[in-house]
Formats: structure tokens, sequence, C-alpha cells
């Protein structure tokens, strides 16, 4: 059995898939699931953003896009839809990469994922090697948020540490507050209720260093 897992994020800087292909058009972020690839040759795209009509009608123009689905929820879309255009992420899917989450903005991709032991990172980074703007940016072993180490200053997670920093860069603390807890959690590339509950625990752990 193989115990290392490791934590890998790749940027793409020239996918040609239709979601990269509307942040070019459009000023939004997409945060995505992993695609599914389906015997038929299609591609299942589940993803969301911020409500944003111009991304509906650039991807319900795109020929590529088949039966486009769009359901809204506090001020979110979440769309449903499939696709006749591979992504790269398939190349790097194909090398043995687990992807949890994918991001688009202004063309580009950010890939997270994991993979089990180096000999599949090897095969991944192949994978990679074959395509066009994909670009290794982290490697780190995996750990779950339970078995995260904390920092010995403060006692907080790195993933606890992370949110509190991109809250306060988005301006989170802010008064008036500058940006809403969806408006975080899509930056870290998380659920709302996620980055809340994460917050939540290092708020806690902080207070309770200094008032305890």
């Amino acid at each position: 059995m193989i115990e290392e897992c490791l934590a890998v994020e790749f940027q793409v800087t020239d996918d040609d898939c239709p979601l990269a292909d509307a942040t070019r058009d459009v000023d939004v972020q997409i945060n995505a699931l992993s695609p599914q690839l389906r015997d038929d040759g299609y591609v299942l795209l589940q993803f969301s953003s911020p409500t944003n009509e111009a991304l509906r009608e650039t991807l319900d123009a795109d020929d590529r896009i088949r039966y486009l689905h769009v359901a809204t929820a506090d001020g979110r879309d979440t769309y449903r839809c499939l696709s006749k255009h591979p992504c790269i992420v398939h190349t790097l899917i194909s090398g043995g990469l687990i992807v949890e989450n994918l991001r688009y903005r202004d063309g580009r991709a950010a890939i997270f994922g994991a993979v089990v032991g180096r000999d599949v990172l090897k095969g991944v980074m192949e994978r990679a090697g074959q395509a066009v703007g994909v670009r290794l940016e982290r490697v780190y072993p995996l750990q779950s948020e339970a078995e995260e180490v904390p920092s010995q200053q403060w006692n907080v997670t790195p993933r606890q540490e992370e949110c509190i920093r991109v809250a306060l860069e988005l301006g989170y603390f802010s008064i008036p507050r500058e940006a809403t807890a969806s408006d975080v959690a899509d930056e870290l590339g998380i659920s709302k209720s996620a980055f809340l509950e994460r917050l939540h625990r290092a708020e806690a752990s902080l207070f309770e260093q200094i008032f305890m």
C-alpha cells in the first residue's frame, strides 16, 4: 500500500476549452468540478460563478456547449452542460491526477488536485510536458484538515491561516465589509460553509489563546 499522497497545483495559460474561453470574454471567476469524459466523447461540466448574465449568454452562444442548464441561488449561478471539446485537464487526469477543484479566470485555468505516490506524479508530469501552457506551481504532502500541523505561534492550521489571510486581503474584516463570505470562498476555491467553518475554528483557537 502506498501511504504517500501529494497535493499538486497546475496553471494552464493556453487552454482553449469553453470555460477558459468564456472567462477571456467575461470578467468573472468560474469554479468547476472535475470534468467527466463520457463514452460518447462528450464532457460533462459542472461549475458555478457569481450571477452574470454576460457569462450565460457567452456560454449559450458557444457551439461546443450542449444542454446548458443554469440554477441561481444566493447570488451564484450553478451550471451543468455537455461539451464537445475536451480540456487539457483530461490529459493530466489520464496520467493519474485526481482533480479536486478547477478555477478559470482571464482565460487561465488553475488546477488543484492530488496524486498517489511519486511514480504517479512522474506520469502526470510527462503528460503535462506534452501539453502547451501547463506549468506545475506547487507539490506538497497532502494531509487531511484534521491532520494538519498547527502553526507553533498561533496554533491554527495552514488552511485556517490561509482563510484568515485571504479574508484580510479581500476586506472581509473591513468596516464596512468589502467582501462577503462567498467572495472569500470563491477566491479560496472552497464552499462558503467550508470557509466559515475554518474561519470559526481559527477564531476560536485564537480567542482561547488571548483570553484563556
